[in-house]
């Protein structure tokens, strides 16, 4: 593992994953002192799911799994507020926590993920392939949206993150996955969502609607 010194923890409610856009907007001052000493270094920053606590006000604890954000592009308003468009890099797991600054910082260990045996044919990229082409599918229509599933990965880890993104899931539930020790855990843990989420859209789109009333065919995140 390659350990990081003091790295700077951003307590979200939302699980980040490797190759993930999250989009930001910062108002508070502890987070844009952040955000410009990561730019003047330039770091990344770590974003962590929280535990317990709020995201704004006082301190949250986060859970010891996240994954780190590189800042891309930088909107500054007139009030000194940013927002910022940042993607998810490496996964990492907090040795210590440091509470010295005004914002939260941490020791923390690169944990990239274990991955398949060289070599080896595992027919779950296949089978997660599929159903995740499924339901990215049927979550396009049942949202009225259009999707180009043209550029799928092929190789098992990033194929295994992009489904970690795009489950609608609860944040619980994407922590579970960010956690899994292996790529073939987070298959597993993918497949096993995947097979639930797709029966939850075929039943409900077979249910009948109202006219002009929303419905959310997923689990909320």
């Amino acid at each position: 593992m390659t350990r990081i010194a003091t790295l700077p923890l951003f307590p979200l409610n939302t699980v980040l994953f490797p190759g993930q856009l999250l989009p930001l907007h910062i108002f508070e001052p502890r987070y844009r002192l952040m955000v410009e000493e990561c730019r003047a270094g330039p770091l990344a920053f770590g974003v962590v799911l929280i535990r317990e606590g709020r995201e704004a006000g006082e301190e949250a604890t986060p859970f010891d799994v996240g994954t780190t954000a590189r800042i891309g592009q930088v909107e500054r308003l007139p009030d000194g507020r940013l927002n910022i468009l940042c993607v998810g890099e490496s996964r990492f797991k907090i040795t210590a926590l440091h509470h010295h600054r005004p914002f939260l910082t941490g020791d923390a260990d690169l944990w990239p993920w274990t991955p398949l045996a060289s070599g080896v044919v595992d027919g779950r990229i296949a089978r997660l392939t599929t159903m995740l082409t499924r339901y990215m599918q049927m979550l396009a229509r049942a949202t009225g949206n259009s999707i180009n599933l043209d550029d799928m990965p092929s190789e098992p880890g990033p194929l295994a993150n992009l489904a970690a993104i795009a489950l609608q899931i609860p944040n619980h539930e994407k922590q579970v996955l960010l956690s899994a020790p292996a790529i073939s855990d987070l298959l597993d843990g993918c497949l096993d969502l995947l097979k639930r989420e797709n029966r939850a859209l075929k039943i409900a789109a077979a249910l009948p609607t109202a006219p002009n009333d929303p419905w959310l065919p997923f689990s909320v995140n």
